[in-house]
């Protein structure tokens, strides 16, 4: 079980202890998509959800949850983030979200990313479940990572 980072010799749960790690600059970008009817669609993009601008919400929610990300995931770092941004796209069948995390430290910021993109989604879906209960939340992943001792990573395609 020594193989797994957060547990110990023994099996029990610890957090990694990084504080020997050199600091470097780290990003990672997240992605996933919420998939609804076109109804629903349409009227997100065209701002005519009654609870308001839902983008907008959703944006700073996806943010704000970055930030929170080590209260949410046990054993997560807390961390000195410095970039947060969330493109929110959306089209004729739902709202693609892609976060971009970055920070200068000793751990990456790959749950930061993905947090930031599910709590935008969930927001989306909170926001619009009055028009679209079926909503879809799926593809949550992560698409890159630089930084860090274990080098840069790249999704593959598909």
């Amino acid at each position: 079980m020594t193989d797994l980072t957060h547990l110990d010799e023994t099996g029990a749960a610890r957090m990694v202890d990084v504080g020997g790690k050199a600091e470097t600059q780290r990003e990672a970008v997240a992605t996933g998509r919420i998939a609804m009817s076109a109804q629903a669609a349409a009227a997100i993009r065209d701002g005519l959800v009654k609870k308001g601008d839902v983008l907008a919400v959703a944006r700073v929610a996806g943010i704000m949850a970055a930030k929170k990300a080590s209260e949410l995931i046990p054993l997560c770092h807390p961390l000195a983030i410095s970039k947060v941004s969330l493109d929110l796209a959306p089209d004729e069948a739902g709202v693609t979200a892609t976060a971009t995390v970055a920070l200068t430290g000793r751990t990456g910021v790959e749950m930061e990313a993905l947090t930031a993109v599910s709590v935008a989604l969930l927001t989306v879906y909170d926001m619009a479940k009055a028009l679209d209960k079926a909503m879809v939340i799926d593809g949550i992943r992560l698409l890159a990572k630089t930084g860090g001792k274990s080098a840069d990573w790249a999704a593959s395609e598909g």
